[in-house]
Formats: structure tokens, C-alpha cells, sequence
């Protein structure tokens, strides 16, 4: 995936790209606290017939952040209508991991006639309803020790935990360099939403968008009993990712991949199938 940038009057954003020759239906893609546009390219080679773009959301890689120092899911949506519409980007299918789920909720509730379909990947849903102490727990829980620790001795001690048990190590070691282009003020700001915002207050009803909930069955993170548990109740359709941590995308590539395709193609038109390996 090409890394590029596009310059909005809210500043520089940065994204990765997989183009295709001729026009093709368009994923985007939307990481989680903890990672960066590069983490989406191990699936990349799955979808063959989409083209993808992968964001550093604001605050990440050399995307500028948020004016807002305590934004909530609506700035991120916000920044991600603009950086859609400078791209001429008129219909996609938007697929929100862990707390990109949160943005992509936001966007769903915000832009709606931009989407022809949101996925919501191993969804973190937000400690907004939790009580001050709670939040602010949660806020300063990553952060801080990033801060403390440096990247390198935050990422070892954190990166298996997005995986599966018995992950491959070159899948850690994906991981772990993600964290490693870290910004702290920009991951101090994706902390103070993730605290103080939640993804049920975007998804009050169910969904005029057609909607999927996804997570890896091994997700230590945000468990697939949380998922099943929000899809149940906003009536949508809920799919398993087999021998799949919390990134479930890197961990199953080729299950995700099947995943996307069978929610997207419809929605999209006809797209090459996913390579399935």
C-alpha cells in the first residue's frame, strides 16, 4: 500500500492507498488505538478487487490532530467526511477496527449518504457511561505508560495481547512496529475519547446503513461476548473470525478478507473474489 497525503483546512492527512488499475469499489479503513495505517497491509493482498484506503487517524503517523484536545468519536467522523470528500470518494463501504469502530459509528450516524455499508471490527465501545474515576482510568491507562516506558518496552509487553495465543511472530512483529510510530499526544487524545464517548450513543437504533458486526474469537480485548451482545441488540448481522485475537484482520487475513467481501460486494457491485489461503 502507497503511503500518500492530502492537505485539509483541518491540516495534513496521511493514508495509505492499494489502487487498482480501473475503478474499483472503495474500503476504507479505520485502525484502532493502538495502531496505524500500516497494520491494514497483510489484508491488502486479500482483497484484490477493492480499492483500499487505510487512514493514520489524526494524531497518528503525520496526520495532523484534532484541534480539540478532548475530542469525541463525532471530531474523528468529522475529520473523516472532510478527508472522504477531498478524495471525491462518493460511496463506500467504511470498516472501523477496535476504536476506529467508534469513528466509524459516529460517521455512520453523521454522513450517512456516504456509506454504502459500515463494518464494525472487534468494536471497542466506550467507557462514556462509566462513572469519573472509570474514565479516567481508562484515559490514562495507555498513554502514560508509553510515556513511562518508551515505544520499544511498551510494544513488546503489549503487542502479543492483540493477537491470538501462538501468533505468528512476524504478525507481533507488525504489530509492534505499528506502536512504535506512536505519537503521544495524538494517542492521548484517541485515549481521552475512547474514556469519555461510547458507541452505543451513534447506534441508538438500529442502523439505516447495513451494518456488520465482526471479532476474532480469541479477542482478549473487546471479547467476542461483547460483540455477539451489541449486534443482538441492534438486530444486526453478526459473523466469527476464527483463530483470531483482537487484530483479527492480521491474525485471519483471509477469513476477514471472505468476511468483507461477502457484506461489501453486494453493496458495492461486483468485485474480484478475496484470495483465500
Amino acid at each position: 500500500m502507497d503511503a500518500k497525503r492530502l492537505n485539509l483546512d483541518s491540516g495534513a492527512q496521511c493514508y495509505r492507498e492499494q489502487a487498482r488499475p480501473e475503478p474499483a469499489p472503495t474500503l476504507v479503513l479505520l485502525h484502532g488505538i493502538s495502531s496505524g495505517a500500516g497494520s491494514w497491509a497483510k489484508l491488502a493482498a486479500h482483497l484484490p478487487g477493492y480499492r483500499l484506503l487505510a487512514w493514520d487517524a489524526p494524531g497518528y503517523g503525520d496526520s495532523q490532530a484534532l484541534a480539540k484536545e478532548a475530542p469525541s468519536a463525532a471530531d474523528y467522523a468529522e475529520r473523516l467526511e472532510a478527508w472522504l470528500a477531498g478524495l471525491g470518494i462518493e460511496r463506500c463501504v467504511l470498516v472501523g477496527h477496535s476504536l476506529g469502530a467508534m469513528m466509524a459509528g459516529a460517521a455512520l450516524a453523521a454522513y450517512p449518504n456516504r456509506l454504502a455499508g459500515v463494518v464494525l471490527a472487534d468494536p471497542a465501545q466506550g467507557y462514556g457511561d462509566a462513572d469519573a474515576a472509570k474514565r479516567d482510568e481508562v484515559y490514562r491507562s495507555r498513554w502514560t505508560q508509553l510515556e513511562a516506558q518508551g515505544h520499544g518496552a511498551y510494544a513488546r509487553a503489549r503487542a502479543p495481547r492483540l493477537l491470538r495465543e501462538g501468533a505468528d511472530p512476524a504478525d507481533i512483529a507488525r504489530v509492534e512496529a505499528e506502536m512504535g510510530k506512536l505519537q503521544v499526544a495524538g494517542f492521548a487524545q484517541a485515549g481521552w475519547m475512547l474514556a469519555n464517548d461510547q458507541l452505543g450513543d451513534y447506534l441508538a437504533a438500529t442502523p439505516a446503513v447495513p451494518t456488520l458486526v465482526v471479532c476474532g474469537d480469541e479477542d482478549r480485548i473487546t471479547p467476542p461476548e461483547d460483540a455477539r451482545a451489541l449486534a443482538s441488540r441492534l438486530g444486526l448481522p453478526y459473523r466469527d473470525i476464527p483463530r483470531a485475537g483482537h487484530a483479527s484482520y492480521i491474525d485471519a487475513p483471509a477469513t476477514f478478507a471472505a468476511a468483507l467481501d461477502d457484506f461489501a460486494r453486494p453493496l458495492l457491485g461486483a468485485a474480484a473474489a478475496p484470495e483465500i489461503s
